[in-house]
């Protein structure tokens, strides 16, 4: 493992903004010693930090990158969809195309709401 070099420099940088340097208490570290790793950059199963050390990567974003990081087709659905607009605000067609894939895979679900965080889906 190299050392945290890199990482420490965005730790303390990040530190002028955010309480702990973190923006989730999740990631914070100084309750259980150590520095978080800075990651730049991620493919497949691994992370990859400021310092060039790679982590096999077991939170997976919490769930969406379960087919991996840069996973190609993946890639590639997001630069098409890009193309037509990042963010609307409004009603939009994928919605109700993603909601029918959601109930064919589990036929009890009735209705839906997609929402943005853990948080606004518990509201």
């Amino acid at each position: 493992m190299k050392p945290f070099v890199q990482s420490l420099e965005l730790e303390r940088r990040a530190e002028g903004y955010f309480p702990g340097g973190v923006n989730s208490p999740v990631r914070a570290f100084r309750a259980v010693g150590g520095h978080p790793p800075f990651v730049v950059r991620a493919k497949g199963a691994y992370l990859f930090d400021a310092d060039g050390n790679r982590y096999l990567d077991l939170f997976g974003s919490w769930g969406p990158m379960i087919l991996g990081h840069a996973f190609p087709p993946v890639v590639e659905a997001i630069r098409e969809a890009a193309g037509r607009g990042a963010s609307f605000g409004a009603s939009h067609a994928g919605e109700a195309d993603l909601a029918e894939l959601v109930r064919h895979c589990f036929p009890s679900v009735e209705k839906m709401r997609f929402v943005s965080s853990g948080t606004e889906g518990f509201m």
